[in-house]
């Protein structure tokens, strides 16, 4: 019994590519700043890791309970057309990102989405792109929606209607070329339901242990007491349902690490440094071009830690970096979480199909919006 959990916890790591690239990556950065191998764990924003741990836990703690195998039934009953139930779903994630940050409303969203493909025919690893791109949309419209935005709004001194009216153009023009592009992409026809045995026989005791303990988390999270708050998600999962550790996808948290190190070493290069003190000297259209790169490269979260020391919080860095959670799955971490949670090798390649076209959209949306407010 050991020796099978074992396996299930540390097989994952083993598979996991794009874990050793990033792992080698910072190996080779580690290379020219050996100095710097002892500083590794204040790299890490321990924080993040401490919440996504939990956020991991309580999720996959719902999933076991069989909640979302219940929910799912309920809901291909009362939408039975796929080009709806999708349009039903993208721009629940949206709007739900707006207020709970895209990372959270993923954790809702994709796990009831994975329950549907063992239900129906949908075409379930197509939605989750579209769930991830609909998150980043719909998260850049609020101060609280991602971490990018939560900075920018300290940093800013604006009121909380006044910064979320500075962002719905760019919110409202993204989302709605998402929704018409998700209703071209899913035909109007109904959904064949297929006869499945597969998923978790509904617990309620443990449904009701999980939403109580989600609350309890995020009250800890609040009041900056995420540790305790993850220990006491620990021990009642070992108490009532210690499966649910077993089936956490640890190596992702173990990607959130290695890319906070990695981060940090490409931006500790002398050879970057130089070209940093620049910033200042490049024109507007060269700050928002910058930002979007940057985030491409490093993400857009520790992109705009980065830009904020040379660009004011204003428009153009906000929308510079929302824009840059498209394209590349590293421009945004809800990218990597919803990917990641989709359990598709393929999902990475056509992600990118869809998500670069949304990358050229909102950059270009974005400056036009920045230039019509300017006049």
């Amino acid at each position: 019994m050991l020796i099978a959990a074992f396996g299930t916890v540390f097989k994952p790591f083993l598979r996991d590519r794009f874990l050793h690239l990033l792992v080698l990556l910072g190996v080779i950065l580690a290379l020219f700043q050996p100095a710097k191998i002892a500083q590794f764990p204040q790299f890490v924003d321990w924080d993040t890791i401490v919440t996504l741990l939990g956020l991991l836990m309580l999720t996959k703690g719902v999933e076991v309970s069989g909640y979302f195998d219940f929910v799912g039934r309920k809901m291909i009953n009362a939408i039975d057309n796929e080009r709806r139930l999708a349009l039903f779903l993208v721009m629940a994630a949206a709007v739900l990102s707006t207020f709970m940050t895209n990372d959270v409303a993923l954790f809702i969203v994709i796990p009831l989405t994975i329950t549907l493909k063992k239900l129906t025919s949908l075409p379930v690893t197509r939605l989750i792109i579209f769930e991830a791109l609909a998150v980043n949309a719909g998260s850049l419209l609020t101060p609280i929606g991602n971490p990018q935005n939560i900075l920018l709004w300290n940093k800013s001194g604006l009121s909380f209607l006044h910064f979320t009216g500075q962002m719905a153009p760019l919110a409202l023009i993204t989302l709605v070329a998402l929704l018409v592009v998700t209703w071209c992409c899913f035909p109007s026809h109904s959904l064949k339901k297929l006869e499945s045995n597969q998923g978790y026989p509904f617990q309620k005791r443990l449904l009701i242990c999980c939403v109580t303990l989600y609350a309890v988390f995020i009250a800890c999270v609040d009041l900056g007491l995420a540790l305790y708050g993850l220990l006491v998600v620990i021990l009642c999962f070992l108490m009532l349902a210690r499966n649910v550790l077993l089936r956490i996808d640890w190596p992702l948290i173990l990607v959130f690490i290695v890319m906070f190190i990695d981060v940090r070493l490409i931006v500790g290069l002398q050879v970057l440094h130089h070209a940093f003190a620049q910033i200042h000297r490049l024109p507007d259209y060269g700050h928002y071009l910058l930002s979007i790169g940057l985030s491409q490269v490093i993400s857009n979260v520790p992109a705009t830690i980065l830009m904020i020391n040379y660009l004011p919080s204003g428009p153009l860095l906000a929308y510079a970096v929302n824009a840059g959670g498209f394209g590349l799955a590293i421009g945004s971490l809800a990218n990597l979480i919803a990917l990641r949670m989709a359990n598709d090798k393929k999902i990475w390649l056509r992600f990118h199909f869809y998500s670069f076209p949304f990358l050229l959209f909102s950059g270009v949306a974005g400056w036009l919006l920045l230039a019509l407010f300017a006049n």
